[in-house]
């Protein structure tokens, strides 16, 4: 019997996702472990494998590279290698293209303004969702000639999204290219309609826009210095910073956000590091950076303040057994946060291994969305860019992040006297709907001390 291949839901609040490109072709003999097709979500591009066996058969008409797709949408089956298989119509509500959208539908009759389509009568008028409504003013649609995709066929956004994208495309030829490919033109600010019209018919990979930025660069080198412009740099948001954006927005508006701010002596935390240094690195076993450091000792006294790492909720305040923490991870693309789970069940040397393989996923854009969430506090560590001290935002529904500075050697009185240390800022913002300042304080102090005085959560 086929087994059905659907759109996995890559995370908690996933209800559609960009469908990225068949890692396998039409035919192939599949088996266990093979990679089969890939996924964009808002932070991450995943690779989906095969669980069984078989004969992979590709729906012809599924979705194309970079068109979104609803969550269960029915992409292909394994089936046996004699075995027969059927796909049902295509479903308008399967996806919208990003890199093309569907062709308005032809009429002779010239279509209707907004503000003529909003005098028809209110009788004939199809139901449509208020935020259909809300998006299609925004974008000067007339919803009320569209048909809906949703129950009962009421217009929902995406019909309206659709319909917006469409209107866009009559001047526009339609673009084909890989979710990558695509990325990387977006954020080198390659036209990649000009790539389209120099190859008709041609999907655009990465090699593609890797030539492109290449003759952009040279092309774009001057001979002799050229004098300043005062022509204004416009740099395209792409997904990921309108996520930061529409979180830490969130964030802002919703918490009652207070920082507290400390400076703690960090000499015994910088000996600590350096004998780890010397005694793993010979031995080739991962060396656990002050990030790994600043996990385990946040993670000691997370078990002594346990509302500090509580998240709020509607009418309750929640708190988990285990300290997950995010740690913040800088890219090109923007700030992720992955979680280190149960960092308090964790060695100094688990955690460095952790760390490490988390930041490479990050990296090489593998990380999991599973991977980004479930965090209940968040460590930001500013100190490699020699910043001092500075004012976290609460990673929500979180309730608490530390901010790190830069450890930096200072004249400080020590055993009454004036003596070089490296000391730290210690940062904390708290929700204090959920937290008042005095339990913040005492749990500030208490990170302060064991930076301090390392002992106490070695032997803990």
């Amino acid at each position: 019997m086929a087994i059905e291949i659907r759109m996995p839901r890559l995370g908690w609040t996933m209800e559609e996702g960009a469908f990225g490109e068949w890692l396998k072709a039409d035919g192939d003999t599949i088996q266990p472990g093979d990679l089969l097709y890939t996924v964009e979500s808002d932070k991450a591009t995943q690779e989906v494998e095969s669980l069984d066996t078989g004969t992979l058969r590709i729906d012809p008409a599924g979705p194309q590279s970079g068109d979104m797709v609803t969550v269960g949408t029915l992409l292909a089956y394994i089936a046996q290698p004699d075995e027969a298989v059927t796909f049902a119509q295509p479903d308008k509500s399967a996806g919208v293209p990003l890199s093309a959208a569907p062709s308005a539908p032809s009429s002779s009759a010239p279509t209707p303004s907004p503000v003529a389509a909003a005098e028809t009568d209110a009788t004939t008028a199809p139901a449509i969702s208020p935020r259909a409504r809300r998006v299609a003013t925004e974008l000067g649609v007339a919803w009320q000639t569209l048909t809906g995709s949703g129950r009962t066929g009421r217009i929902v956004e995406r019909d309206v999204r659709a319909a917006a994208l469409a209107q866009q495309a009559e001047a526009v030829p339609a673009i084909r290219a890989t979710p990558v490919a695509a990325r990387m033109a977006q954020d080198a600010g390659i036209d990649l309609a000009r790539l389209a019209a120099e190859a008709p018919g041609q999907r655009i990979g990465r090699a593609e826009v890797e030539a492109a930025i290449a003759a952009q660069q040279q092309a774009s080198a001057p001979a002799q210095p050229l004098p300043p412009t005062n022509a204004a740099q416009r740099i395209p948001t792409t997904r990921v910073r309108h996520l930061i954006a529409q979180r830490m927005s969130e964030s802002a508006q919703t918490t009652a956000s207070v920082t507290l701010t400390t400076e703690a002596d960090a000499t015994e935390l910088v000996a600590l590091r350096n004998q780890l240094k010397a005694t793993f690195a010979p031995r080739h076993d991962p060396v656990p950076a002050y990030n790994d450091l600043l996990l385990k000792l946040t993670a000691t006294a997370l078990t002594e303040h346990p509302l500090l790492r509580a998240v709020w909720g509607e009418g309750e305040i929640m708190i988990e057994p285990g300290i997950h923490i995010g740690l913040a991870v800088d890219m090109d693309e923007g700030l992720l946060v992955p979680v280190v789970r149960d960092v308090q069940t964790q060695s100094l040397r688990q955690l460095a291994a952790t760390t490490q393989a988390l930041i490479d996923q990050v990296k090489n854009h593998k990380l999991s969305p599973d991977a980004l969430q479930g965090g209940n506090f968040t460590i930001t560590n500013l100190g490699m860019y020699n910043i001092d001290a500075f004012t976290p935002i609460i990673n929500l529904p979180q309730c608490a992040i530390l901010g790190v500075g830069r450890i930096v050697e200072k004249p400080a009185v020590y055993q009454g006297q004036v003596v070089p240390r490296h000391m730290v800022a210690l940062s904390l913002t708290f929700d204090h709907r959920v937290v008042d300042g005095a339990p913040a304080a005492r749990f500030l102090d208490t990170v302060r001390g064991y930076v301090e005085t390392p002992l106490l959560w070695l032997v803990g």
